[in-house]
Order: structure tokens, then C-alpha cells, then sequence
């Protein structure tokens, strides 16, 4: 798998570990993606039943100012690692993004939805979505939304940080999405890598809320007295576009399938609370 030292990477290799599988985890300085030859004489020499490739470029709005990089991780990188895992026989599970819709819908967007990414940062992962594809290696596109997690910068830790600090904290009000803990994303990825479940795939939290109404059910949870106060987008201009509907569904009758996002909040902070 790629991406290993990552919030969604570690938690994908403890995942496979978990249910029996021999991982071989890798991530920069290890393996440079970019690196075509690299990339193929790495997984030639590993020959893995499959590749669960969760290296990206994350950052919004620094592939506003630099796509070409953020091009050449999220799409030629990924093209690399579908062709290598190709030559070997090797199933693929690439990890995309809500970024690839317009953010403009009033339903939620289905595997059909006809991508049209607003910034940068869904643009190149539309590109890599579209390498994985286009090389022919049977493979699974995996989106998901508003991820959170141990071991990575996170909404949900960052809204505890501030509650410790302040009374009340401005939240964003017009923006709605389906928060998704790592946790429970995690296994949904080896599994689609088990059963070789080729296609898009819509995974994140069940159900739907802004980051107002999730930052007031992590309060509520943590048993804080911290107030979520609704501001609207504008009062919290950022470089890159931001989606205002970020809502993940699926047409699809079998696959995994994820709780509601309320248990997505459940399960982390039992998590945090045991650690």
C-alpha cells in the first residue's frame, strides 16, 4: 500500500494486518510515486495481490498555487502505481475525493454523477482517477469526504483544541458533507480490495451535516460547554474553492457500506478517550 505514514494510510495497513493479510507499507522517503521505474521495479519486486494506493496531494489550497505538483502526485504518480500493479497481476484500490463534483447539488452525488471538479485539488484527482482507469488494471476508484482520524490534522481534533481554549467557536454554516473517521473507512478499503469489487465506489459517512452541526455533535459528545456559533463561507476566505454540497450516496446494491456519520464522531472519541 502507498501513503502508509498518512492519517488514512496507517490506518488502512493496521486494517489488512488485522484481518490476516501481509502488508508492505510504503511512503516518501521510502518510495518516491513520481518515479515511474522506481515505482515498477518496487511492486515487481513485492508482487502484491493488490495495491491500495492512498498517497496524495492534500493539500486544497497549496495545489491552488502549485497543480503542476499536486498534478504529478495525485494522477501521474497514481498512473504509475495502477500500470506497475498491472504488470503484476495486482488489484487496485485508488482513493479519490468529493472534490471531483461541481459542489452545487441538492442530492447526493451517486457514481454516475458526471465529474466537474471548481479548484486545483479535484482537478488532479479527477486526472488520477482517470490514469488508474486508463491503464486497463482491474481496479476499484474509492471516494470519500470530510476524513478524520488518529495520526493526522483533523476537523474533529482541531474543534476540541479550540473548545479547550474558548468558549464559543465560529463555525462554518453553508458548507454540508458526510464526515467519515478513518476507523471505519479503513476495512471498507481492504474489503473492496478483497473481493476485487471493480468500479467507483462512494464511501463516507451516513447521512449528512455542515462542519457547524459537526463541530455542536463533537461538543455535545465530549460533553463540552463550548458553543458552535453558524458563520456563512464568506467570512472565512481560503485560496482554493471550498464545495457547498459535498454529499456522498451510492446506487450501488452490494459493497460496503458505512454508519451514520454521528458514529463516525462516536467511535473517535471513544478512540481518543482510550489512548
Amino acid at each position: 500500500m502507498t501513503g502508509a505514514n498518512g492519517m488514512l494510510g496507517g490506518r488502512v495497513a493496521a486494517a489488512a494486518r488485522g484481518r490476516g493479510h501481509d502488508v508492505f507499507p510504503t511512503d516518501l522517503p521510502g518510495l518516491d510515486l513520481t518515479d515511474a521505474q522506481a515505482v515498477f521495479d518496487h511492486i515487481g519486486e513485492l508482487g502484491p495481490d493488490a495495491v491500495i494506493h492512498c498517497a496524495a496531494y492534500t493539500d486544497v489550497d497549496g495545489a491552488e498555487s502549485d497543480e503542476a505538483l499536486a498534478l504529478r502526485v495525485n494522477a501521474e504518480a497514481a498512473g504509475h502505481v495502477a500500470a506497475a500493479a498491472g504488470r503484476n497481476g495486482a488489484f487496485v484500490v485508488a482513493v479519490s475525493t468529493d472534490y471531483v463534483f461541481a459542489g452545487d447539488g441538492d442530492r447526493p452525488y451517486t457514481e454516475s454523477d458526471v465529474p466537474s471538479p471548481q479548484g486545483a485539488y479535484g482537478r488532479t484527482k479527477l486526472r488520477g482517477e482517470r490514469a488508474v482507469q486508463e491503464v486497463g488494471t482491474p481496479c476499484a476508484i474509492a471516494r470519500t469526504a470530510w476524513l478524520f482520524g488518529a495520526g493526522g490534522k483533523n476537523f474533529v481534533d482541531t474543534m476540541l483544541a479550540l473548545a479547550a481554549r474558548h468558549d464559543e467557536v465560529r463555525v462554518v454554516a453553508d458548507q454540508v458533507g458526510c464526515p467519515t473517521w478513518t476507523g471505519f473507512l479503513a476495512p471498507a478499503l481492504v474489503e473492496l480490495a478483497e473481493r476485487r469489487l471493480e468500479g467507483i465506489h462512494h464511501l463516507a459517512g451516513g447521512g449528512r451535516c455542515s462542519w457547524h452541526e459537526l463541530a455542536a455533535e463533537v461538543f455535545r459528545q465530549a460533553g463540552s460547554d463550548c458553543v458552535a456559533v453558524p458563520v456563512t463561507s464568506d467570512e472565512f476566505p481560503r485560496p482554493a474553492p471550498r464545495p457547498a454540497w459535498s454529499v456522498l450516496g451510492t446506487e450501488r446494491a452490494a459493497g460496503p457500506r458505512l454508519p451514520p456519520w454521528q458514529e463516525h464522531v462516536t467511535a473517535h472519541l471513544k478512540e481518543r478517550q482510550a489512548s
